[in-house]
């Protein structure tokens, strides 16, 4: 791959990564994400493979993180207040999605991390 390419996708994938972490709570999907950076959905692909990761993941992550922080700082929001919070609109799959990723419910991870 030429620098020039490279250069190019590595800024790209910053600012998508950046555009990921400022809006997290729509409802973004990889078609929207390249049309707010003016790119195609697979140079958005090719960016974050080149990075090891994908867009998925990225905001996956972004999305367990918040969550993770309000369910240990803001004891008094309901499970699906931080759902919603983290940017997840049905609460049965941030559940799923929590749980998979931490290995445990949101409710017992707050209980785990609150003693």
């Amino acid at each position: 791959m030429r620098e020039r390419t490279a250069v190019a996708r590595r800024r790209l994938y910053e600012e998508a990564t950046a555009l990921v972490a400022r809006d997290y709570r729509r409802a973004l999907t990889l078609r929207v994400l390249a049309a707010e950076l003016a790119a195609s959905p697979r140079q958005i692909q090719r960016a974050y493979a080149e990075q090891g990761t994908s867009f998925a993941e990225d905001l996956r992550a972004r999305r367990l993180a918040v969550a993770a922080e309000l369910l240990r700082t803001q004891p008094g929001l309901s499970v699906a207040q931080v759902g919603a919070l983290a940017g997840y609109l049905a609460p049965s799959h941030f559940v799923r999605v929590f749980r998979a990723a931490r290995g445990v419910a949101p409710g017992e991870y707050r209980a785990r991390r609150g003693r």
